[in-house]
C-alpha cells in the first residue's frame, strides 16, 4: 500500500472513530436542547432524566395497575389510567419523577381461569412474575442514581406483592444510600369514600365494578375511558345514584379527588421517610 492510500485509509478510520456511537453515546454528552417539562420518564429523553436527577429529582414513583374487567362503562386499563393522573400529581409534591406505569399485574389464575381472568381482555402474570418485575425495576432506578424509590398500587391485588418487594429490596440495600418505600396509604378508598361523604356525593352501590371517585378521576384524563358520550346517548350517564352530568363538573370533582389521594400519599410517605 503506497503512502497516500495509507494516509486516506487513517483519515477515514480517524474520522469514523471521532463520530459518536448512536447505539452506546457518551453518558456525559451535553444536552444540546431545552427539557420538556413533565414528570412521566417515558417522555423524556435520557439525557432529560440524567440532568434531572444531577439537578435534585433523587425520588421516583414506580406505580402498578392493571388490565381487567370493570364493569360496563369503564376500560380495561382503569386503574393505568387514574394512575396517570394521580401519580403526576404525587410526583409534584415530592419533587419526584414517574417511572413508567405497570400495566400487568396478578389478576387470578390463568388456566383455569379465576377472578378477573375469566373475562375477556384481562391480562394477568404470577406473584412470582410481577415481584420479580418490580425487583429489576427498581433495581435498575436505583443503578441510575435514584435513592427514593415509593411504590404505589392502584389495585387491591398488587399490595402484598409490593409490600414484599420493598422490604426485599431494603434487606439488599442495607448498606446503600437507596431505599424502598411502600405505602400502603395511596390505597385507601375508604378515607376517599368517607370524604366524598362529608362533600355531599351520597353513593348507593350497584353492584358494579365502579363508582364515582374512579369514574371522575378517570374523567380527568380521558372522558372515553368511561364511554362518556355513549352513555349520555344511552341515557346512562351515572354510577350509583349519582349523575355524572355535566361533564365539566365531574372533571372538577375529579381533579379535587386527585389532589385529595395525592396529598395523602405524599403526607405518608415523608412520615414513612422520617422514620
Amino acid at each position: 500500500m503506497s503512502r497516500g492510500i495509507a494516509l486516506i485509509a487513517s483519515l477515514v478510520i480517524g474520522l469514523f472513530a471521532a463520530l459518536p456511537d448512536p447505539v452506546r453515546p457518551d453518558p456525559e454528552s451535553p444536552r444540546s436542547i431545552a427539557s420538556r417539562e413533565t414528570v412521566f420518564m417515558e417522555d423524556l429523553t435520557w439525557m432529560e432524566v440524567r440532568d434531572a436527577l444531577r439537578a435534585g429529582k433523587e425520588t421516583v414513583i414506580v406505580a402498578t395497575g392493571g388490565v381487567e374487567q370493570n364493569g360496563p362503562y369503564l376500560v380495561t386499563g382503569k386503574h393505568n389510567i387514574v394512575l396517570r393522573a394521580t401519580t403526576e400529581a404525587i410526583a409534584r409534591k415530592l419533587n419526584a419523577l414517574v417511572s413508567p406505569i405497570v400495566p400487568f399485574v396478578p389478576e387470578g389464575k390463568i388456566d383455569p381461569p379465576s377472578s378477573h381472568m375469566k373475562y375477556p381482555g384481562t391480562i394477568s402474570v404470577t406473584e412470582e412474575t410481577f415481584e420479580r418485575l418490580l425487583i429489576d425495576i427498581c433495581s435498575s432506578l436505583k443503578v441510575h442514581g435514584f435513592k427514593n424509590i415509593v411504590l404505589i398500587g392502584d389495585s387491591g391485588g398488587n399490595q402484598t406483592g409490593m409490600k414484599q418487594v420493598a422490604e426485599q429490596l431494603n434487606q439488599q440495600w442495607a448498606d446503600q444510600k437507596s431505599k424502598a418505600y411502600f405505602i400502603p396509604e395511596y390505597y385507601d378508598h375508604d378515607s376517599v369514600s368517607k370524604w366524598l361523604e362529608e362533600q355531599g356525593i351520597h353513593e348507593t352501590d350497584e353492584g358494579l365494578h365502579d363508582d364515582f371517585a374512579i369514574t371522575a378521576t378517570m374523567m380527568v384524563v380521558d372522558p372515553e375511558s368511561v364511554r362518556a358520550h355513549q352513555r349520555i346517548a344511552a341515557d346512562k350517564f351515572r354510577i350509583n345514584g349519582i349523575s355524572l352530568a355535566p361533564m365539566e363538573k365531574t372533571i372538577e370533582w375529579g381533579k379535587k379527588i386527585v389532589e385529595f389521594r395525592a396529598e395523602a400519599t405524599a403526607n405518608a410517605y415523608r412520615k414513612a421517610r422520617s422514620k
